[in-house]
């Protein structure tokens, strides 16, 4: 929603608000009959003011100056609500971008996690901040592109790219870390066993072959990873990498990445590719993104 630049007043956009809330309280206690009566009675009221708002806003067109000045006091909150709450605007970019949040917030707190949004780069990008578990999650690529990046398309098609921002992310104190991405649980599906939860070394990796393709699997503090055995640098593999003090470097080149993350730290705008990965009493199952 537009800020609010003009001089505050009494009848502040919270206080209206609150007052209405209040009268929506008494009403609900009331029978059935006279919610009905009232409802439609609000139902009409709206319809009056939409419509003279809709002839008004008509009228205003016709002239520039006026147009300039209808645009201007749409800056005000109360004026600006209104007009929302009669469908007469649209919500703005920063509006249906939290909308999107707002459906997957629930997913991502089911797991410790949250995600807020950072900026907007006009005309098509936009940067946001995963949190708490979410932030540390290794699989938090996955959370980004499946989820965040998904929801915000659907309501904001006009933005092409969704990146995450740079930099240490936010963090919820007393949260656990999950090692599976939230959206890894709408995965029925192409799950395949891999090994023992037991075989896995504390804070290191094994290498294993799965369709054709080569893994690292590690564990960290009881959680599994996997990402694809290459160096997000030049894809080289890392079967030869050491790790050290929970960080894995590249024998190669020298990149260096979080064990538990596969965040880079050598470029900070890279990480390893992550593959979803759960476990099941002692079975580890992977399923290649």
């Amino acid at each position: 929603m537009p800020s609010n630049n003009s001089v505050a007043t009494e009848a502040s956009l919270e206080k209206l608000i609150s007052a209405i809330d209040a009268l929506d309280a008494v009403v609900s206690e009331w029978g059935e009959h006279e919610r009905l009566i009232v409802k439609t009675l609000r139902k009409a009221i709206d319809d009056l003011n939409k419509e003279a708002f809709a002839r008004l806003i008509k009228t205003v067109k016709q002239n520039p100056e006026a147009m300039s000045a209808l645009k201007e006091a749409m800056a005000d909150e109360v004026v600006y609500s209104v007009f929302r709450h009669h469908g007469l605007i649209k919500p703005s970019l920063n509006e249906r971008i939290e909308m999107a949040l707002e459906t997957i917030r629930p997913m991502l707190a089911g797991h410790g996690g949250n995600v807020e949004l950072v900026s907007i780069d006009l005309p098509s990008t936009v940067v946001v901040r995963l949190i708490g578990a979410c932030s540390g999650c290794p699989a938090s690529e996955l959370t980004l592109s499946e989820g965040v990046e998904k929801a915000i398309k659907e309501f904001c098609p006009e933005i092409t790219e969704v990146t995450k921002a740079k930099g240490i992310c936010s963090s919820v104190e007393g949260t656990a870390v999950n090692f599976i991405s939230p959206f890894a649980k709408n995965q029925t599906k192409n799950w395949i066993y891999v090994a023992n939860f037991d075989e896995l070394p504390e804070n290191d990796f094994i290498v294993r072959e799965v369709d054709g393709q080569s893994i690292l699997l590690a564990k960290t503090e009881n959680n599994v990873v996997c990402y694809r055995n290459a160096c997000a640098h030049l894809g080289m593999p890392l079967d030869s990498s050491m790790v050290t003090n929970g960080v894995l470097k590249c024998s190669y080149h020298a990149f260096e990445y979080l064990l538990k993350s596969g965040e880079c730290l050598t470029v900070p705008e890279v990480q390893l590719q992550t593959h979803m990965v759960k476990v099941t009493d002692n079975r580890v199952e992977v399923c290649l993104s």
